[in-house]
């Protein structure tokens, strides 16, 4: 079927929705009214037929203009349609119970891309500094590495915690503010065709990996990993996870298809602001776990990580399962 065809055919639908649609959006605010009311099961009819129209239309490859218009009628007709459910807590639920999860499982391939430029350069230099632990050195000073030390030594009061911090409180702050940074980097430095966020998911893997391996090669792998492997379920994750989001504005850049760059952009950061808002809150979750859990001498390793198993199979099975039924 050529485009002018296609267009031929599902005209009259498209005219027929796009007049309600003026009405519910427009007309409520004082323009004609009109003798018959509006038919909302017509309308949620067409809305549902106009989405397969534009998924159609996408899989062929239909000239813009098309593309544009079937955009602009189901984009209206899920406001006209969803209005009511857009804001407030079911808004919030709908977020975190479909929407993250789903996205994340569209945009797989540039998760796992991330998951690779992230964990393979960690345990690489991890394993690299164990052997020679003066390389801990390329990523860190002197200073550092010792401070590292301090934190997860035996006379610690509390694991990980900097000197310059005297309460959870504190280092909840600092987490947050860390953690976000981090992700941020990952994330918006992808708009340079990528090139940033491969950047920044392979050196905080190298620095994560350096300060692992430099730790476990002076036997503090206890505190140390009974430290980082609960809240990493969160932490690491959503590190990987914004830097998906990143690469995904990269690649709208580098091919952007029968889109303009702009619009391709545009799209792309669209759908990628899902996976950025349920990283925010993952992160914020790793930091509560790191200041108020992790660093707590008194709890028995066997809690710790038995607690840190279900935290990292509960993140798993909430990215490919949550929201399956909705798929």
């Amino acid at each position: 079927m050529t485009p002018l065809q296609f267009e031929q055919l599902y005209a009259a639908e498209w005219n027929e929705l796009e007049a309600e649609l003026r009405y519910i959006l427009e007309g409520k605010r004082g323009s004609k009214k009109r003798a018959e009311p509006v038919r909302g099961e017509r309308v949620a009819a067409l809305y549902r037929r106009a989405c397969e129209q534009l998924a159609l239309a996408r899989a062929r490859n239909y000239p813009r203009y098309l593309l544009d218009r079937l955009d602009r009628i189901t984009s209206d007709a899920h406001q006209a349609i969803y209005q009511r459910r857009e804001f407030g807590w079911s808004r919030v639920r709908r977020m975190f119970l479909f929407d993250f999860p789903r996205a994340v499982r569209a945009h797989a391939v540039y998760a796992w891309v991330s998951a690779g430029l992230f964990f393979v350069p960690m345990f690489l230099f991890g394993w690299l500094v164990y052997d020679r632990p003066d390389l801990i050195l390329s990523v860190t000073s002197a200073s550092e590495a010792a401070e590292y030390e301090a934190m997860y030594s035996d006379a610690a009061d509390s694991i990980g915690r900097m000197r310059d911090a005297n309460t959870d409180w504190a280092m909840f702050g600092f987490y947050i503010q860390n953690n976000i940074s981090i992700a941020f980097q990952c994330f918006a430095a992808g708009i340079v065709f990528c090139v940033g966020s491969i950047f920044f998911l392979v050196y905080n893997g190298v620095a994560i990996g350096g300060v692992a391996g430099y730790l476990t090669e002076r036997g503090y792998s206890e505190t140390f990993y009974s430290f980082v492997v609960t809240h990493g379920a969160f932490e690491l994750t959503g590190i990987v996870l914004a830097g998906a989001a990143g690469l995904r504005l990269g690649y709208a850049l580098l091919a952007p298809g029968r889109q303009t760059r702009l619009q391709s952009l545009t799209q792309a950061a669209r759908e990628s602001m899902v996976i950025v808002y349920g990283v925010t809150v993952m992160l914020l979750i790793a930091a509560a776990i790191e200041a108020f859990w992790s660093s707590a001498r008194w709890l028995p390793l066997t809690l710790k990580y038995s607690v840190a198993a279900l935290c990292w199979i509960g993140v798993f099975a909430y990215l490919f399962f949550q929201g399956r039924r909705a798929d």
